[in-house]
């Protein structure tokens, strides 16, 4: 993401996101197209060698789909790179991966979390201060979260929304700087809110007199109530316990030791979070896990962190039935959207307004940052660069018109370079929106809320067919 100047003498800058590449392999064309077609060319021109066009005719059931899959396009992707998906999702289905049923009553083994699909080989760790780490064996990651609460955005002054960005962009800097974080996530939950806490505490502490005061106020408590949400920030540390090795070698072995790393990591985190103005709340425990997850699969549920309920080895789902573009879970039917697209112009920091202010929808944003360090960072420029000539200069060869989108791109590879050499974060972005109601008929229509949301704020979504659950 880089910065684009601006006249204005207060207030946070306009920013404006890379655009994601498009370039294939050669002259445009992805992996999968030049497989496609190294793989029917051959075919083709064995069949016209050995009888001509008959013989053209006769192969065209191996080359023709091949071809064809190369060059239709379904939903905006060509259907060659539909394989890969089609494919897993079938195995999956072929071996009963989309149905999950909880066994209630088999014990599970100690530090197990009871989560479906992917998720199924997590551990959960609880350090001596209570803060419970969620162990990743297979990407070899320890992540904690953290609660954090804050002002509107949207009412503070141009002086103070200017140095809040300017605090989260160092933020991100210096984990950049350490080399061992694997990730940041911001975590943002909307869960529709009836008012019944501000309507509770109005009928015990109002005065209730018959007077145009009293009426006015009772209309706008009703009227508030049908739009109103409450909203949950939690931001996630995840540890890259391959690229902190030595680190943890140093302070013993197994996941102790890289707890002992993480809380580090986490101590520097707090005090970055301070300094962008946000209010740490407090490092979540197990019950405090226990309940987001409970919550997540049964949007119905209303557990509180001293009930017997809180419990992380049995909060995951019952029940899970996955289908191609959405799945359902317990009490609740979800659907997970990909930001495939960030706005292409410049926008100000709080442009997702929109989205994460949507009335009436529960649904969770989740943008997880992956910071890159200087010398990772100039590495990828510079190797997109020089793709980026390769591939003009191939163009040029063959006649091929240049695309203006190529130009935009390389400047974009130039604009992060220069920001990288200026002592800059580079920081791979993605977006994912999960969305979850009460029935397949409110889904649709809180999914179409939720596209024009995005719209509205500049993004492109698409929904994560065939991957619900690893979404999710």
């Amino acid at each position: 993401m880089s910065s684009a100047p601006t006249a204005a003498s207060s207030g946070p800058r306009p920013v404006r996101f890379t655009r994601r590449s498009t370039r294939g392999l050669i002259l445009g064309f992805s992996t999968a197209h030049c497989v496609a077609l190294a793989v029917a060319v051959p075919i083709f021109v064995a069949g016209f060698a050995q009888n001509g066009f008959t013989g053209v005719a006769l192969t065209s059931p191996g080359w023709g789909p091949l071809v064809a899959s190369a060059f239709l396009r379904w939903k905006g992707r060509p259907f060659v790179e539909w394989l890969p998906v089609l494919s897993h999702w079938n195995v999956r289905s072929a071996v009963g991966q989309t149905e999950y049923r909880a066994r209630v009553s088999a014990p599970r083994p100690n530090g197990t979390l009871a989560l479906p699909g992917d998720a199924a080989p997590l551990r959960v760790y609880v350090d001596d201060s209570g803060v419970a780490m969620i162990h990743d064996p297979h990407r070899q990651t320890l992540s904690a979260s953290v609660r954090v609460t804050h002002p509107a955005y949207v009412l503070l002054g141009p002086d103070d929304k200017r140095r809040r960005v300017s605090q989260w962009g160092w933020l991100l800097a210096g984990l950049s700087r350490t080399g061992t974080c694997a990730a940041i996530q911001v975590l943002e939950q909307t869960v529709p809110d009836p008012g019944i806490g501000i309507a509770g505490w109005y009928d015990k502490h109002g005065t209730h007199r018959d007077d145009w005061a009293n009426r006015e106020y009772q209309m706008l408590l009703a009227e508030s109530a049908r739009g109103t949400s409450t909203h949950r920030t939690t931001v996630t540390l995840s540890l890259d316990m391959r690229r902190s090795a030595g680190e943890i070698r140093a302070r013993g072995r197994g996941v102790s030791a890289a707890a002992a790393v993480l809380r580090d990591d986490m101590t520097g985190l707090e005090h970055s979070l301070r300094s962008s103005e946000l209010r740490v709340e407090r490092w979540l425990g197990p019950g405090d896990l226990a309940i987001m997850v409970r919550q997540a699969y049964d949007p119905t549920a209303d557990i509180r962190p001293d009930s017997p309920g809180a419990n992380l080895m049995h909060a995951g789902p019952l029940a899970v039935s996955e289908h191609w573009q959405w799945f359902r879970h317990d009490n609740g039917y979800s659907t997970v959207l990909w930001i495939s697209e960030w706005p292409r112009v410049d926008v100000l920091p709080d442009f997702l307004h929109a989205l994460v202010f949507a009335p009436n929808v529960r649904k969770s944003l989740s943008i997880v940052a992956r910071p890159l360090g200087s010398a990772d960072a100039l590495r990828q420029i510079r190797k997109e660069r020089t793709s980026a000539i390769a591939d003009s200069r191939q163009k040029a060869k063959v006649g091929q018109i240049a695309d203006l989108a190529d130009a935009d791109e390389y400047a974009d590879l130039l604009t992060r370079e220069r920001a990288v050499g200026a002592g800059h974060a580079d920081v791979e972005f993605s977006g994912f929106l999960a969305i979850s109601a009460e029935s397949e008929q409110d889904l649709r229509a809180a999914r179409s809320t939720i596209e024009r949301a995005a719209a509205t704020s500049g993004c492109e979504t698409l929904v994560l067919s065939g991957r619900q659950t690893q979404g999710f």
